[in-house]
């Protein structure tokens, strides 16, 4: 029951109003509860946290108030720590040069150098001083030009030759190589001597890039292929392809030109394969 009274009291109107106690009479009224009033208090208190959060989010007021630090300061620290960073970095980046000319200086066989004392700009200040080579040093720069495990003549061998083994292309035709390919007597392909009007077929997937027929040759189709490479096969009697078109591999292409067997005047089947504009031996890329 009190507690409706509280309630009550606390959203009854009450008058408030103003009065000039000379004249004796009231210049200002309104009526109004406890619960409007406390209604605008709390309205306004969270308009001013809300302008008090703007003036704080889009303005440098906080630069005024003791103890925090202004924008100027922070950029300062940033500066710092980028040029620091910057000249780490440049650090570094000497030591790899330093470190690529010495590996340069023992593959020609000369002495390296030793990066030395610092100079006054923190940064790393490289003075030419000759090492005196020793005998591990020796060691392995004999291994290194000689022909041990860490030759690098054998390594480029050995790279050449797990190259030549990923490119293994396929036989074109069965039959007995009667002339290797000879970059002196401007050989720059293999003949081979195969049964007569037997298929050439695609060394490799591609697309045939020309078709040509010659008086001499006979019928003439290259091939581009992947990765650089190019086969030519000359003196077919017959194309199956044409220009432009996709080939598989193994896919026959033509026929030998050959009509009998024996008959020295037929021509052989000539393969030729390039590489890069580069004309290689045929040999080194297919087992015959």
């Amino acid at each position: 029951m009190k507690l409706k009274q509280k309630l009550r009291k606390f959203f009854r109107k009450k008058r408030f109003s103003m009065s000039d106690p000379i004249l004796h009479r009231e210049e200002w009224s309104v009526h109004t509860s406890p619960a409007a009033l406390a209604g605008s208090l709390a309205a306004f208190c969270v308009f001013l946290f809300l302008l008090i959060l703007i003036f704080v989010a889009y303005t440098p007021i906080l630069n005024i108030f003791p103890g925090y630090r202004t924008d100027a300061e922070r950029l300062h620290d940033r500066l710092v720590n980028s040029i620091m960073r910057i000249d780490s970095l440049d650090s570094r980046i000497n030591d790899m040069l330093t470190y690529n000319e010495n590996i340069a200086m023992i593959m020609q066989g000369k002495t390296p150098v030793l990066p030395s004392r610092l100079n006054d700009a923190d940064t790393a200040s490289l003075d030419k001083t000759l090492i005196p080579p020793s005998q591990l040093d020796s060691l392995l720069r004999m291994q290194m030009e000689g022909e041990g495990d860490y030759s690098l003549s054998r390594t480029l061998q050995s790279r050449q030759a797990d190259e030549q083994a990923a490119y293994e292309f396929a036989v074109p035709v069965e039959g007995i190589i009667t002339r290797h390919f000879s970059r002196s007597d401007n050989h720059l392909g293999v003949g081979i001597q195969a049964a007569p009007n037997s298929p050439v077929t695609s060394i490799d997937d591609g697309t045939v890039v020309d078709v040509l027929t010659a008086d001499q040759t006979g019928v003439t189709v290259t091939v581009q292929h992947f990765n650089g490479f190019l086969s030519v096969y000359r003196n077919l009697s017959q194309p199956l392809v044409t220009r432009g078109q996709a080939i598989e591999s193994g896919q026959v292409i033509g026929y030998n030109a050959m009509h009998k067997a024996g008959d020295t005047t037929n021509p052989l089947l000539e393969i030729e394969i390039w590489q890069e504009g580069k004309a290689v031996d045929p040999e080194m890329y297919i087992v015959f």
